[in-house]
């Protein structure tokens, strides 16, 4: 299961994410995001609540940070050494921004 809290404040969108996003969940926050970074010139993902991602996961970071590369900056915050790891090791450390 995942929830998504989606706070927006100006141009910035803060997206927090608690759960496992995986194969059921991915779907959902793709549309999510779809639907709501329109206008957002900042992208901040708060993953301090995630617990996993799957690479259906990574997919939907994958295509958000490509919309957020032509219209600002995308950021993920909380990340825990778990998901951390799979971003090294898949590489996506060097394509997101994590703090």
């Amino acid at each position: 299961m995942l929830n998504i809290k989606k706070t927006l404040d100006g141009s910035k969108l803060t997206v927090a994410l608690e759960g496992r996003l995986d194969t059921s969940t991915a779907p959902q926050l793709e549309e999510d995001l779809k639907s709501s970074i329109g206008g957002v010139s900042e992208l901040l993902m708060d993953f301090s609540g995630l617990e996993y991602i799957s690479s259906a996961g990574l997919r939907v970071l994958l295509s958000a940070q490509k919309i957020m590369n032509k219209q600002g900056s995308m950021k993920l915050t909380g990340v825990n050494d778990v998901i951390r790891e799979i971003f090294d090791v898949t590489g996506f450390s060097d394509i997101l921004t994590i703090e």
